[in-house]
């Protein structure tokens, strides 16, 4: 109950003690002054370069994307492959999730090269996004064989 005996200034200057103080200006650090959101497209491309510069990643994707991707070049102005080409994210506010299909060089030892991949993407995901990588999880879907790429680079006729 207010005090009967004091003055409206004196009634008014104790409401003003009483209500938070808000921080206005420089006050407020910069990192509090609106949100961040990354999308998932990003966060799929900063995972596809990364897992592309380990070595003995031949290329990501599944049969099915390669072989679209594939299609997609030959067509006149379909462009080249999608750098997410193989990779699937999830993202929430602060972390994301992350299953990629890779496709490995011949007589390169996978686990190894699945580690290193791992490595890789939560290393530019948490520097580059910002978030926590919960899981990265990799499926190795083919070989890439050295006389392969022989065999695709031959026309039929000459």
């Amino acid at each position: 109950m207010a005090n009967p005996t004091a003055t409206r200034s004196e009634q008014g200057e104790s409401r003003k003690e009483r209500a938070p103080q808000q921080r206005t200006g420089t006050e407020v650090p910069a990192a509090e002054r609106g949100r961040t959101s990354v999308a998932d497209g990003v966060v799929e491309k900063i995972v596809g370069m990364s897992a592309r510069e380990v070595p003995g990643i031949y290329t990501l994707g599944g049969g099915t994307s390669r072989a679209l991707g594939a299609m997609r070049e030959r067509v006149p102005g379909g462009g080249q492959r999608s750098v997410s080409s193989g990779v699937k994210v999830e993202v929430g506010e602060r972390q994301t999730a992350v299953d990629l299909n890779v496709v490995v060089e011949y007589g390169v030892p996978i686990m190894d090269v699945a580690r290193d991949v791992r490595s890789s993407v939560i290393s530019a995901v948490e520097r580059m996004a910002g978030l926590d990588v919960v899981e990265v999880n990799i499926a190795v879907d083919d070989v890439h064989l050295p006389d392969e790429e022989e065999e695709e680079s031959e026309g039929r006729v000459e």
